[in-house]
């Protein structure tokens, strides 16, 4: 992981195309903006965690659905 240090307004690039900006800083909270073309998904990483674990859970639960039809016929 790379660490980095920046100020409001001060930002980093990522490639080409990528560039994230420090736009205010309060007591426990960063606020930034990225700019990055519209097909580049960006997600929050506690949203992308919360819909990875939702989609393990359906994934087991059609499993266990699929395992009670076959013993069923």
């Amino acid at each position: 992981m790379l660490v980095l240090t920046r100020k409001k307004n001060q930002g980093i690039i990522l490639g080409d195309d990528i560039k994230i900006t420090v736009l205010e800083i309060r007591e426990d909270a960063v606020k930034i903006g990225i700019e990055a073309p519209k097909e580049v998904n960006i997600l929050r990483s506690e949203l992308y965690q919360a819909v990875k674990e939702e989609n393990t859970t359906a994934v087991a639960s059609d499993r266990n659905i699929a395992d009670m039809l076959k013993n069923f016929f």
